[in-house]
């Protein structure tokens, strides 16, 4: 059963990139009261652990389709292209450079002379970034193309490095407000 789900229709969207969270959200409970085990508490052992099974997909699904480099490298598997488990590095150097770049700026935030206006120019880059990967991530997605595909994995690897730039901004941000 877990081989044939598929994420999208379990929740009845569309197979698309951009995906709307409320929507899955609501489907998400649907499903879950639905299947719930304690709806089972009088059912076989059999359906009782079928309800928990169905439960654990349901919330693999919402979790892979709620983040957006998980939902990419779900529907680029469903195309064939599996990357999830992929040690290959990037092979373009200017975002390589653009990285090293950025990670010395991150490692500059707390030394800045004004840490709320760097963190808001990084965080504004950040967003920029991730906004331009995740429009072209949904295009190469949709488009029907091997090639295209093979350009998406990159953009989804982009997009990985992002988000740990995300991620480690956060981390500074709490380090240096939280005090």
């Amino acid at each position: 059963m877990v081989e044939a789900m598929r994420y999208f229709e379990l929740f009845a969207i569309p197979v698309d990139y951009n995906i709307d969270l409320a929507t899955i959200n609501k489907h998400y409970l649907e499903l879950q009261r639905a299947v719930h085990p304690d709806r089972h508490a009088n059912a076989s052992s059999r359906d009782k652990l079928m309800a928990v099974q169905s439960t654990a997909e349901i919330n693999d699904a919402l979790q892979t389709l709620k983040h957006p480099v998980k939902r990419a490298e779900y529907m680029l598997s469903e195309l064939g292209v599996d990357i999830r488990a992929e040690q290959q590095t990037l092979q373009d150097p200017m975002f390589l450079m653009q990285q090293m770049e950025l990670r010395e700026e991150l490692e500059e935030l707390e030394s800045a002379s004004d840490p709320d206006v760097a963190i808001a120019n990084f965080e504004s880059q950040i967003k920029q970034l991730k906004a331009q990967y995740s429009n072209e991530l949904a295009e190469q997605l949709a488009s029907n193309d091997e090639a295209q595909y093979q350009q998406a994995a990159d953009n989804i690897r982009k997009l990985k490095f992002v988000y740990k730039l995300k991620d480690e901004l956060e981390r500074i941000e709490d380090s240096l407000f939280d005090d």
